[in-house]
């Protein structure tokens, strides 16, 4: 089993000299321009390698609306107690004085691609030789009738980090003994497959570390199964017995409508309760992409397989969530790898360098109690225009203790590694 941490990350995906920190106004002339939209783990590690691997020659402006940006990753592991909030919160500071990058904390608001230039909600343009969309999710609130951008304030959805994590995470630790949780599960596609039933499991360490035992997590879920269900669910036997009852289209027979007030979702089998509902909707491409003109039908963007280069603008690239990428799931270290190729093409195409066959990798690791993870993962590389899956692994049921706790520490020096490598 392979153990992760800052230093072997780092050497895994290379390491390299700091770009020049200055200015943009201040930068020579005649660079050639990137702009990357999407400050996550796909936009500040595309930003951060092609910074750092053109050694200065190529001008890089990193565009997020937010100053600081919450990993949805590991933000289960906030809501049962093993982090605190801050442990997932991370600034830009170290790629703009390390890497010359400049940070643009704007809400981009749209892409000029005949003149190649960014808009900014203040008007502002910013322009581009090569564009980085990585964007995420976007939420469709209204795919699960009832619930809307309103409602997700008092059934938070949490599926975007931030202040609603915390919101989830007060509404979690309100919860009384005997009271009921009712999740609604999302549809594929959709960002981290496995991350609403780590979330049942933190929630179930919560209220079982309380002594709320009498307490029910239902999860009404639109699909008829889910990743990592058999490791799951022998968990919550093991673990929180007659804690956890998912129900799929099978048992429920179809969700109809959520009533936030009152705490209500109703099916064609029956109408449930909580005093938490946590709501997770179907999902699409960030706003951005679809005004760029890069999404299909599906609402997500169809991508090269072997640059992920938009298939609608040669000058356009889209990683992470927003992202049709084949076999890989939509998870944060899907969105680390793909950024990595992205940053590869566009410093071989600015500095006529030498670029690489492509090749990516995912793990997502799941936490279901103390000191008891799981993972999924896989290699993969392009194949007949979609990317495609090489090789894959998966924990197994009934691993011994030390099995599970090696696990979970592996995911650990992945998260501190990650984070290194998006950040600096």
């Amino acid at each position: 089993m392979t153990n992760f941490n800052r230093r072997q990350f780092g050497l895994m995906f290379g390491a390299g000299a700091a770009a020049l920190a200055l200015p943009t106004y201040l930068r020579a002339q005649g660079k050639p321009r990137v702009v990357v939209i999407g400050g996550g783990a796909g936009g500040a590690t595309a930003a951060r390698y092609i910074a750092k691997d053109s050694k200065g020659e190529i001008d890089v402006t990193l565009i997020d609306a937010s100053e600081k940006f919450t990993t949805c990753f590991f933000s289960n592991l906030y809501l049962g107690g093993f982090r605190d909030f801050d442990s997932i919160t991370h600034g830009y500071e170290r790629l703009q004085s390390n890497y010359g990058i400049n940070k643009i904390t704007a809400f981009a608001k749209s892409v000029d691609k005949a003149s190649k230039m960014v808009i900014l909600a203040d008007g502002s343009s910013v322009p581009y030789d090569r564009l980085v969309v990585s964007p995420g999710i976007d939420l469709i609130y209204d795919s699960v009738e009832g619930y809307s951008e309103e409602a997700a304030e008092i059934a938070p959805h949490a599926w975007k980090a931030g202040p609603q994590t915390q919101l989830l995470k007060a509404k979690l630790d309100a919860v009384k003994d005997g009271e009921q949780i009712v999740m609604v599960a999302p549809p594929n596609p959709y960002r981290c497959p496995p991350g609403p039933y780590e979330r049942v499991s933190m929630m179930a360490h919560m209220l079982k570390a309380k002594g709320h035992t009498n307490s029910k997590i239902i999860i009404l879920d639109p699909k008829e199964k889910f990743s990592k269900q058999g490791l799951f669910q022998e968990g919550w036997a093991k673990y929180y017995p007659g804690m956890v009852e998912w129900y799929g289209p099978d048992v429920h027979g179809g969700i109809k409508s959520v009533d936030a007030a009152s705490g209500t979702v109703e099916t064609d089998l029956d109408t449930f309760t909580g005093a938490l509902l946590n709501v997770i909707p179907a999902q699409k491409a960030g706003m951005i992409a679809a005004k760029a003109g890069l999404t299909n039908d599906s609402g997500f963007c169809p991508i090269d397989a072997a640059t992920m280069r938009s298939d609608n603008d040669e000058n356009i690239f889209v990683i992470g969530d927003a992202s049709i990428a084949g076999a890989m799931p939509k998870s944060g270290f899907s969105a680390n790898s793909q950024a990595k190729v992205a940053a590869m093409i566009i410093r071989s195409e600015l500095t006529d360098s030498k670029a690489f066959p492509a090749k990516y990798a995912n793990t997502c690791w799941s936490l279901i109690e103390t000191n008891d993870g799981v993972k999924v993962g896989a290699q993969y590389e392009p194949k007949d225009g979609k990317i495609a899956s090489t090789s894959t692994f998966v924990s197994q049921t009934g691993e011994e203790d030390s099995v599970r706790k090696a696990t979970y520490e592996e995911s650990e020096g992945w998260y501190k590694g990650i984070t290194a490598d998006m950040f600096g």
